[in-house]
């Protein structure tokens, strides 16, 4: 079994380092920059804490579970001693790990939040490596940990990152927004927690068929109603606007050759 570094203390290095404690991987360490979270999160991990500009123990794969902006800092930091090292950013080029000459990615395709430690058992896990003894690494690792491995090169990695942000972050912030809306009025924001699930669920069989509404109707009056009720919400109004502009000329091609809503 082999043994991982890990270096990051936010909450995916919460997950992920519960996650391969589960799978039986030795953590040899966790590091950080801020040495009080470093200790709290090491002890939970049954694991030494180290300060990330001191020395530190040697393993078989060293993790940087810091922001995306923290990468290229850290892995400057961190001795060029051939030991492989990896991201976990579904965004970020390898090339952020230089000088490194054996460099990875291993990016879990989920949200992670404060709370108990979840399982990767279900979490696509993609991986990509400069030379292949990192990438059979990675995928070892992987494998123990997901039941979804792909190995996936940068410029896909950064189509699917766009979709994933499409997919998860649009809509929950939507969500917030409607919630915000109904708050406003002294309407109960669950109301709209049943509609919701019922709508994941349904798109989860197939997003084409689960899209509804006025403008999926090409119900233009009604759209131009619900602007006018979003006219103290300039922000809110233009992204209705725009939504409904894109499902409209999608599901009904004729109008786009009309003016836009």
């Amino acid at each position: 079994m082999h043994s991982v570094l890990l270096i990051g203390t936010g909450r995916l290095a919460f997950h992920l380092g519960h996650a391969l404690r589960g799978a039986g991987f030795t953590i040899t360490g966790l590091a950080g920059r801020d040495a009080a979270k470093s200790a709290e999160l090491a002890k939970e991990l049954s694991c030494p804490a180290f300060a990330v500009y001191n020395p530190l123990p040697k393993a078989d794969l060293r993790i940087l579970a810091v922001s995306d902006d923290a990468i290229h800092l850290v892995a400057e930091m961190l001795p060029n001693d051939g030991m492989p090292i990896v991201h976990l950013s579904g965004s970020k080029p390898l090339d952020l790990l230089l000088p490194h000459a054996h460099r990875g990615v291993l990016w879990p395709i989920q949200s992670f939040s404060p709370g108990k430690p979840i399982s990767f058992q279900a979490v696509p896990l993609i991986v990509d490596a400069d030379d292949g003894a990192t990438l059979d690494l990675l995928k070892e690792l992987a494998g123990r940990l997901s039941s979804t491995v792909s190995p996936l090169p940068f410029p896909l990695r950064q189509h699917l990152h766009l979709s994933a942000v499409i997919a998860s972050n649009f809509p929950t912030f939507l969500l917030r927004e409607a919630e915000r809306l109904l708050t406003a009025h002294k309407i109960a924001p669950d109301l709209l927690h049943p509609l919701w699930k019922a709508t994941t669920e349904k798109a989860l069989h197939g997003a084409d068929n689960a899209v509804t509404g006025p403008a999926r109707r090409g119900d233009v009056k009604t759209i131009e109603q619900q602007l006018l009720l979003l006219t103290g919400e300039p922000d809110l109004r233009r992204a209705y606007a725009a939504l409904s502009d894109l499902i409209i000329h999608t599901y009904h091609p004729e109008t786009r050759d009309h003016q836009d809503l």
